[in-house]
């Protein structure tokens, strides 16, 4: 496993990243999403999985209120705070774990993390909107910074890379450079290679055999990978058949140096994230 910082500090707390892999459970607030869309679409249904979430061991919650598999259409800034907002105020006096927000709009985040979220999970590293570092660094959150390459609705259509790893970390390490302008230190950015976001079966492949490579950028590496489409190419299955696909990821990944997975099935993957990091030595 790749050495990476043994903390992420996010503003009113700090994770320990020294002990069993951290586990963020993501939380689809949309009705649209690849793999769950609809599902905690209701405010209810969406509280109620969260907070199940927690109790079978993740460590963060990640809300998204936008889809960005690919090709999904982009969603309004008012109808994104619309689908959050509400989720996040509910559960920011109820769950005892950090709530993330998924979002690049940084007007999303500023009222996020008003609302009492503590980490911003941007997947354009800080490029979509020019706002989103200035957001970050005013209210000291934790920060995850992805790669991709444009929008949903365009990233696919450049799959191409000469090396990939070199080119991934290239735009994260630009990514890095924004952040650090904007005043946010380093120990509150984790960093995300984007897999499935402008990357071909064969180039997500890579970057999780490559992962460890990361750890040239000097931050903690975040793999998200649960359900995708290279998954679903190899094994044949739909997205809600991905489990045992999804956990050879996450398992390989820990090993070759992901200090944090983001997955749908928490329960589950909980138990593969243990293993593999006790089979490492990393385990609290």
């Amino acid at each position: 496993m790749a050495d990476f910082p043994l903390s992420w500090s996010i503003g009113r707390r700090t994770i320990d990243l020294s002990g069993r892999p951290c586990v963020m459970g993501i939380l689809n607030v949309t009705p649209d999403s690849f793999s769950d869309g609809n599902s905690f679409f209701s405010y209810e249904k969406a509280v109620a999985r969260a907070l199940e979430m927690e109790a079978q061991g993740a460590d963060i919650i990640d809300i998204g209120g936008e889809s960005t598999r690919p090709n999904a259409p982009p969603v309004s800034e008012q109808e994104e705070l619309n689908r959050v907002i509400p989720v996040v105020e509910a559960l920011a006096g109820r769950l005892k774990i950090p709530i993330s927000i998924d979002t690049y709009k940084a007007s999303v985040a500023e009222a996020a993390l008003a609302a009492g979220a503590e980490i911003i999970n941007d997947i354009s590293g800080l490029t979509f909107d020019s706002r989103m570092a200035e957001v970050v660094a005013s209210a000291g959150a934790g920060l995850i910074v992805m790669h991709t390459r444009g929008t949903p609705q365009e990233m696919q259509l450049n799959t191409t890379y000469g090396d990939i790893i070199a080119e991934v970390s290239a735009a994260l390490r630009s990514s890095l450079k924004l952040a650090e302008d904007a005043g946010i230190p380093a120990g509150r950015i984790i960093i995300d290679p984007g897999v499935g976001f402008g990357k071909d079966m064969e180039g997500n492949l890579e970057i999780i055999r490559r992962l460890s490579e990361f750890s040239e950028l000097g931050r903690p590496v975040l793999l998200a990978a649960s359900r995708k489409t290279f998954i679903g190419k190899i094994t044949g299955k739909e997205p809600a058949e991905r489990l045992f696909g999804t956990a050879a990821v996450v398992a390989v990944a820990i090993y070759n140096g992901a200090a944090l997975v983001r997955v749908h099935d928490v329960l589950e993957m909980r138990d593969v994230a243990d293993m593999a990091g006790a089979l490492y030595g990393k385990r609290n």
